[in-house]
C-alpha cells in the first residue's frame, strides 16, 4: 500500500506494510449543513408554530423581501429546479420563479444554530474546527473505542443533528480535510459519504475539474484552455506544466486532485479575532444625518452583539462611507477605555460620522471595531456619565431575547415608521478571513 505526501510540490511515495496501517491514519469528518440559512430559518419557524416548511417550497434567504433587492444567500431544493443560484440577484431569481418566497437573513439566529451544532459535535471529539458558520471539521482519530467505526459514528451524528436540532447535514469522511470536504459535497441532502485515498480514482477523478476545491471560474477557464476538463485530467497532468501556466496555484490544485493535503484539524478560534465589521448597501441615497445615524445604529446593534459574544471590548472604532458616485472614505477614533456597550459604540460612531461626512449622498455605510481585548476586567472612567453596570445588564437581556426570539423581537423606538431595518448586517465567525486553502 502507498501513502502520498508532498513537499514543495514533489510527490513522495512511501511503501507501508502491515495490516494496522489504516487504523493509524487520522480520521477526519467534514460536516456541512444542507442549505444552512434556509434550513435554520425553516426550523425556527416550525418550532414557533408555523405549519409551512420553507424547505418544501421554492424559497430563498437573502436581500430585502420588501424592496426585493440584494442577492440569494441560500435556496431550497425546490428552488434549484428553477436554476436559481446562490449569489445571483433577487431580481434575477424572481424572473425565474415569480412565486418565489423570499426571507430576510437573520445572522443572530444562524450563529445560535451554528453554536448548537458545535456543542453537539464536541460530544464526539475534543478537536472540532468551525470552518465557517455552517461547516465544521471533526478529528475522529482514536475515538472508535467510544463511538464505533467512523461510518457508524457519522451516521449517528447526522441522525442526532436531524432529530435534536431539526436540520440536516452531509458528512464526508477521509484521512485528510480536503478529501473529507470533497466527500461531503457528494449526493445531498442528509447523507454520509467516504472518500479514502483508494476511492479517489472511482469517486473523485470522473468529476468536472471545477468541482475540485480551490478551482473557481477563472481557474476553470484556464484549465479548459489547457485541455483539462476533469479532476483526473488535472491529477495526471505534468505538475511542471501546471506550474508554468498557473504558478504555485497549479501545484496546489494538482496536489488536491491527487488527494494530497495534510493540515491538522485546529480547535475553534486558534487565533484571536482582530476586528469585527458590518456594512450595508442602502437601496436609496441617504442625504440626511438622521437617517444615516439610524442606519449606523442598526449596524452597531450586530457589531456590539458579536463583540459581547466574543467576550471582547474594542479600543478602536471606524466608520466607512461610500457615496452615490462610488467614492470611498473612512475615519476612526481611538477610545480611552475599551467598550462592548451598544450605546457607547453608537455614540462614538455618530461623532466619527459627523466629523467625516461631506454631505454627499450615501450609498453604503460600514462600522468596524478593532484593537480588541478581554472584557473580564475593565477600567471605568470617572467622567463616564452612563451607568456601565446597568447598561451591561440591558445589553445582556437584549442579546438573550434576540438569540431566543429573533433579531427583530425587540428594537429601538427610533425605528418606528422609519422603514429601516433595526438590526442590519451579518455576523461572521471571523472577519478578514485568509485564503480558504490556508484553513484546510
Amino acid at each position: 500500500m502507498f501513502t502520498q505526501n508532498v513537499c514543495s510540490g514533489i510527490m513522495i511515495l512511501v511503501m507501508v506494510t502491515g495490516g494496522n496501517f489504516m487504523s493509524k491514519m487520522p480520521i477526519i469528518m467534514h460536516i456541512d449543513v444542507n442549505s444552512a440559512f434556509l434550513s435554520w430559518e425553516a426550523c425556527y419557524r416550525l418550532q414557533h408554530g408555523d405549519t409551512l416548511d420553507l424547505r418544501t417550497i421554492p424559497s430563498i434567504v437573502g436581500g430585502n423581501p420588501e424592496t426585493r433587492r440584494g442577492i440569494v444567500l441560500a435556496k431550497s431544493i425546490p428552488a434549484k429546479k428553477y436554476n436559481i443560484k446562490t449569489g445571483e440577484s433577487i431580481y434575477s431569481a424572481l424572473q425565474k420563479c415569480p412565486d418565489l418566497t423570499i426571507v430576510a437573513p437573520r445572522f443572530d439566529l444562524y450563529l445560535q444554530c451554528s453554536d448548537s451544532l458545535m456543542k453537539l459535535l464536541k460530544e464526539y471529539s475534543p478537536i472540532v474546527q468551525r470552518y465557517s458558520i455552517d461547516e465544521c471539521f471533526l478529528d475522529y482519530s482514536n475515538m472508535e473505542s467510544h463511538f464505533g467505526d467512523p461510518l457508524s459514528a457519522a451516521c449517528q451524528i447526522k441522525d442526532r443533528i436531524k432529530n435534536e436540532l431539526g436540520f440536516t447535514v452531509n458528512i464526508g469522511i477521509s484521512h485528510n480535510k480536503l478529501l473529507a470536504k470533497m466527500a461531503s459535497d457528494f449526493k445531498k441532502p442528509d447523507a454520509v459519504h467516504t472518500l479514502y485515498p483508494h476511492e479517489i480514482k472511482e469517486k473523485m477523478w470522473p468529476l468536472p475539474v471545477e468541482n475540485l476545491f480551490m478551482v473557481g471560474r477563472a481557474t476553470k477557464t484556464k484549465l479548459h484552455k489547457l485541455g483539462i476538463f476533469t479532476i483526473k485530467d488535472l491529477a495526471t497532468a505534468d505538475p511542471k506544466f501546471l506550474e508554468k501556466h498557473l504558478k504555485s496555484h497549479g501545484l496546489l490544485i494538482w496536489n488536491f486532485a491527487n488527494g494530497i493535503e495534510n493540515s491538522p484539524v485546529i480547535s475553534e478560534n486558534p487565533k484571536p479575532i482582530k476586528g469585527i465589521g458590518n456594512s450595508t448597501t442602502i437601496p436609496f441615497d441617504v442625504t440626511d444625518r438622521k437617517t444615516a445615524h439610524l442606519i449606523l445604529l442598526s449596524l452597531v446593534e450586530t457589531v456590539s452583539m458579536r463583540l459581547r459574544n466574543e467576550n471582547a471590548r474594542a479600543s478602536l472604532i471606524s466608520v466607512s462611507i461610500r457615496t452615490s458616485d462610488f467614492k470611498n472614505y473612512s475615519h476612526q477614533k481611538k477610545l480611552a477605555n475599551p467598550t462592548d456597550c451598544t450605546n457607547h459604540i453608537f455614540k462614538y460612531v455618530c461623532c466619527i460620522f459627523d466629523e467625516v461626512w461631506t454631505k454627499e449622498p450615501i450609498r453604503k455605510l460600514g462600522v468596524r471595531v478593532s484593537e480588541l481585548s478581554c472584557n473580564q476586567f475593565s477600567q471605568i472612567s470617572l467622567f463616564d456619565s452612563v451607568d456601565t453596570e446597568k447598561q451591561k445588564s440591558v445589553d445582556k437581556a437584549i442579546d438573550e431575547l434576540r438569540l431566543r426570539y429573533g433579531s427583530h423581537c425587540i428594537f429601538r423606538a427610533g425605528f418606528l415608521q422609519s422603514n429601516l431595518n433595526p438590526v442590519t448586517g451579518g455576523i461572521t465567525i471571523e472577519e478578514d478571513l485568509p485564503m480558504l486553502s490556508s484553513k484546510l
